[in-house]
């Protein structure tokens, strides 16, 4: 019996365009002749062993493009970490079901658990094509300009603190926003996008690029208050000290961990309502709010980018076509040089991806180390997509005072 049949699932943290990227593949497996029947792996990798399965081949092409249009991981997601005996009942289910093609949509853990399970496929000397198909809010991806997801998530960050902008500006304090990414500052950097007129918020950024000193904190803040009588402030999520250890772990009695061993740093509200406090107290401001955006930012229906929706229905695409041409690797999206903005997918063999992070370059963050730079801002408008709202404040025409 040949080993046609397509498998394809999800891992890791859901996104806002990751369906996209599984409709993608569904339907370029569809007009493949070397494709059979197309499965989905329920919750990742815990599904194959599981032979959890759905057939994606009776799904119709209205249904799969409503689907692609909806956020998070319409197959559920997992974040199991694959050991040699997981690897192995992966493969016993993978062989039964005469699966010859596997695609992975995910991160940065996600492409390992592929590295790992194609070494496995190799030592069985079992014929298995394995594609990542990349994805990730952090953007942490290597050899990527970019990461599908990621473009949505930062499009909702722009807008939030344009928001609590507006908010704080108009009922003045301070307020502290926390926001994913772990150890990259992409999506908090994304914050700045919000920012259209002179004196706009987010008045701070803190990366984990850079080091976080308290005193240069309170210091920073105090100086934005004194001259507007407000401050807003934009706080990855992982933000670490002088020996690199993250501030949000030292909040915390008991560390927790995935079976990647990735720290959970904003699983609660501890780091913005630490810093809130810290604010109060030692700079006597009284009106101060923390919140801490979380999974807000993954799967929000309204803040969907057309662009990132576009990429990565061809990131799953492109992942299929490579799997036609006999290839494994991670598909990666390319930036051409030029004003335009314009990209490209090639392939990278797994090892080069998996389980490697990506920062910001120095030449994204100013050199105060709490803003942005122009190059970060010609970077990231692109991605954003169509449509994004710019606010507008009254003329400052005053009425002369009578009683005075």
């Amino acid at each position: 019996m040949p080993r046609d049949k397509v498998l394809v699932a999800q891992g890791g943290g859901p996104t806002a365009v990751i369906n996209q990227s599984l409709v993608g593949v569904v339907l370029e497996a569809r007009k493949s002749k070397n494709a059979g029947r197309v499965y989905g792996a329920f919750h990742g990798i815990r599904g194959i062993v599981d032979e959890d399965f759905a057939n994606l081949s009776q799904e119709s092409e209205t249904n799969l493009e409503k689907v692609a249009a909806t956020p998070s991981s319409a197959l559920g997601s997992t974040r199991d970490k694959p050991d040699e005996k997981y690897c192995r009942d992966i493969l016993a289910s993978i062989q039964a079901h005469d699966i010859g093609q596997f695609f992975y949509i995910g991160g940065n853990d996600s492409s390992d658990t592929l590295r790992i399970l194609s070494k496995q496929a190799r030592k069985e000397r079992y014929p298995l094509r394995c594609v990542h198909v990349p994805k990730t809010v952090d953007n942490d991806l290597v050899l990527n300009d970019h990461t599908p997801g990621y473009p949505s998530a930062a499009r909702f960050v722009a807008g939030a603190f344009t928001g609590v902008s507006l908010d704080v500006r108009a009922i003045p304090g301070v307020y502290v926003g926390v926001v994913m990414g772990r150890h990259a500052g992409f999506l908090t950097a994304a914050s700045a996008l919000g920012r259209h007129h002179e004196n706009d918020g987010p008045h701070l950024i803190y990366l984990p690029e850079r080091t976080f000193n308290m005193q240069a904190f309170l210091r920073d803040v105090k100086l934005v208050y004194e001259r507007l009588g407000h401050c807003v402030i934009a706080v990855s999520e992982g933000i670490h000290d002088g020996r690199g250890v993250t501030i949000a772990t030292k909040l915390s009695d008991k560390v927790e961990r995935d079976a990647h061993g990735n720290v959970q740093l904003s699983g609660s509200g501890a780091l913005g309502d630490m810093l809130a406090k810290s604010i109060k107290d030692s700079l006597g401001i009284k009106r101060v709010r923390a919140d801490t955006l979380g999974y807000l930012q993954r799967s929000f229906l309204e803040c969907v980018s057309d662009v990132d929706q576009r990429e990565a229905r061809r990131a799953g695409v492109m992942a299929m076509r490579f799997a036609a041409q006999g290839k494994d690797g991670s598909v990666t999206i390319r930036r051409k040089p030029g004003e335009t903005y314009r990209i490209e997918y090639k392939l990278a063999r797994l090892a080069s991806v998996a389980g490697k992070t990506r920062s910001m370059q120095t030449s994204l963050i100013a050199r105060n180390g709490t803003d942005i730079t122009p190059a970060f801002r010609q970077y990231l408008r692109p991605l954003l997509g169509s449509h994004m709202p710019v606010h507008k404040y009254l003329s400052d025409k005053r009425v002369k005072k009578i009683l005075d």
